[in-house]
C-alpha cells in the first residue's frame, strides 16, 4: 500500500509542471443567461488548448466593472481583459497608458489580424482615427422593437405585423390598453434607444462634430425640434397609460420577458433571455421612426460592449489574450454566439454562416438587428463617441424622469440635459487637451 501511495504521489509531482498554464483574467458585466454564455466561451477556449486558462469574473454592471478596473489599474492589479460598454469608449481611448490596442496585441503575438473581416459598423466604432483597431468588438447590440405576439392577438392586432412608425406604436398601445394591458409599451436605456439611436435612425445629429467623432470639442444637440416632438409624444403616451417608464438602464427588460409589458424598445440581445424565459410567442421588429422625416430610417447605432486589453502584463500573457481573441473571431464560434444571444455577428463570415444555415428563416426577426446596422452610415449616423458619456446618460435619465412624472416639460428637460451634459463635455475636453 505504501509503495502504491508513493507511486501516485510521484506521478502527481511529475504531472504538475506539464499543466502549468498562463492565466488570463477577464472582468465582465454579463449576468443571467449571458453570464452562462461568457463562462461557456472561456470553458470551450480552455478545453481547445493547453497553454492558457481564461478566468471570467463578473464585476457587476458596466459602470461598476469600469470603476473597479480603473481602481485595480492604479493599484497595479488590473485584469488582462476588461469588458467596457460602448459609452466608455472615448474614456478608454483617452486612457493611453492604461490600454494596449488590440491590433498591437495581435501583431506582437505573431497572429494575422485583419480588421476587414469584422462587420464594418461594429469595428469602425472601436477604431482610432489612424485606422488602428483599439478594442475587440465582443458583444455588439443595437436597439430593436420587441413585441408579444399573444398580446397582439388578444388585442385584435396582426401578430405578424409589428408597428414600424411611432404613430403606429401609439395606435397599437391604445388597442393593447383597451384589451386590458396595464403596460402596453415600455423602453430600456432611454438615452440609447430614444435619443442616440433615434437620432441616427432619423439621420439627425445627437451632438456636434459628427457626434464626437470629429473631436473632443463636440457639444450636445439633442434638443432639436424633432427630439422635442418625440419626447412630447412619449410624455403624452405616458399620461394616457400607453407608455410606462420602468426605470433606468435595462430595468424594463424583465417586464417584457415576464409578459407584463407588451411592447418594448431595447437591446437586440434581449432575444436570448426571451427565448429562454418568455412564456409567449415572440416577435422582433425594426426600431420605429417618423415617416415624415426625410432620410428616415437610416441606420441604428451600436450598443453592447467591447473587450479592452489592459497594459502592464507579461508578453506570454498577451499571447494568451491574442489566442483567445482569435478563438472568438472563429466563424463557427462567433456564429454560435450570435445565434445564442441576439448580439450582432462579430465577423462577416459568422453572419454568412448563420444565413446559410437557415437560422434566420427558422427564427424570424433575428436578422433585424443586422439589417439595421449593415446599411451605409452617414457622418450623422455612425454612432456617438463622447467623453464623460456615462455621466451624460445619467443626466438625461434624471431630466426625463421629471417628464414621465409630469412635473417637467419635454423642451425644458432636454434643454437642461444639454446644458448640464455640455458641462461634462467641457470638463473632458480640458482634461484631455494635447
Amino acid at each position: 500500500m505504501k509503495l502504491k501511495f508513493a507511486a501516485v504521489a510521484l506521478a502527481a509531482a511529475f504531472t504538475l509542471p506539464a499543466s502549468a498554464q498562463t492565466e488570463i483574467q477577464w472582468w465582465h458585466s454579463m449576468g443571467g443567461a449571458l453570464g452562462e454564455w461568457v463562462n461557456d466561451l472561456a470553458k470551450d477556449f480552455n478545453a481547445s488548448q493547453k497553454d492558457y486558462k481564461v478566468t471570467p469574473t463578473f464585476k457587476g454592471s458596466y459602470d461598476e466593472s469600469m470603476t473597479a478596473a480603473i481602481a485595480a489599474f492604479r493599484a497595479g492589479n488590473a485584469p488582462h481583459i476588461l469588458q467596457v460598454f460602448e459609452v466608455g469608449t472615448a474614456t478608454m481611448m483617452a486612457s493611453k497608458g492604461a490600454i494596449v490596442p488590440v491590433a498591437e496585441v495581435m501583431s506582437k503575438a505573431g497572429l494575422k489580424f485583419d480588421p476587414g473581416v469584422y462587420v464594418p459598423a461594429v469595428s469602425g466604432y472601436y477604431t482610432a482615427p489612424n485606422g488602428q483597431m483599439l478594442s475587440f468588438p465582443f458583444n455588439s447590440s443595437t436597439p430593436v422593437f420587441h413585441y408579444n405576439k399573444d398580446a397582439f392577438k388578444a388585442a385584435g392586432l396582426d401578430p405578424e405585423k409589428p408597428p414600424t412608425t411611432w404613430p403606429e406604436v401609439a395606435l397599437a398601445a391604445a388597442k393593447l390598453k383597451a384589451s386590458g394591458h396595464k403596460c402596453p409599451f415600455t423602453t430600456s436605456w432611454i438615452s440609447w434607444t430614444q435619443l442616440e439611436s433615434f437620432s441616427a435612425w432619423h439621420n439627425v445629429l445627437y451632438a456636434t462634430k459628427n457626434n464626437g467623432f470629429g473631436g473632443t470639442d463636440a457639444r450636445l444637440a439633442f434638443n432639436s425640434p424633432l427630439h422635442v416632438r418625440h419626447i412630447e409624444n412619449l410624455a403624452n403616451m405616458a399620461k394616457s397609460g400607453l407608455f410606462v417608464y420602468k426605470g433606468r438602464n435595462n430595468a424594463a427588460d424583465a417586464t417584457f420577458v415576464s409578459g407584463e409589458c407588451a411592447m418594448a424598445t431595447g437591446s437586440s440581445a434581449l432575444a436570448g433571455s426571451v427565448k429562454r424565459n418568455g412564456k409567449f410567442a415572440y416577435g422582433i421588429g425594426t426600431l420605429p421612426y417618423y415617416p415624415d422625416v426625410p432620410g428616415a430610417p437610416q441606420n441604428t447605432v451600436i450598443g453592447g460592449a467591447s473587450l479592452w486589453v489592459m497594459s502592464g502584463k507579461k508578453p506570454e500573457e498577451y499571447k494568451g489574450v491574442a489566442q483567445f481573441f482569435q478563438y472568438l473571431s472563429n466563424a463557427e464560434v462567433a456564429a454560435k454566439s450570435h445565434q445564442r444571444t441576439g448580439y450582432l455577428p462579430v465577423t462577416k463570415a459568422s453572419f454568412e454562416l448563420t444565413d446559410k444555415s437557415g437560422f434566420y428563416k427558422q427564427n424570424p426577426g433575428y436578422d433585424v438587428s443586422v439589417n439595421q446596422m449593415v446599411r451605409k452610415t452617414t457622418d450623422k449616423s455612425r454612432g456617438v463617441r463622447l467623453g464623460n458619456f456615462v455621466q451624460i446618460r445619467t443626466i438625461i435619465d434624471e431630466e426625463l424622469e421629471g417628464v414621465w412624472r409630469g412635473v417637467k416639460q419635454p423642451k425644458e428637460a432636454l434643454d437642461t440635459a444639454v446644458k448640464r451634459g455640455n458641462e461634462q463635455l467641457e470638463r473632458f475636453e480640458k482634461a484631455n487637451k494635447g
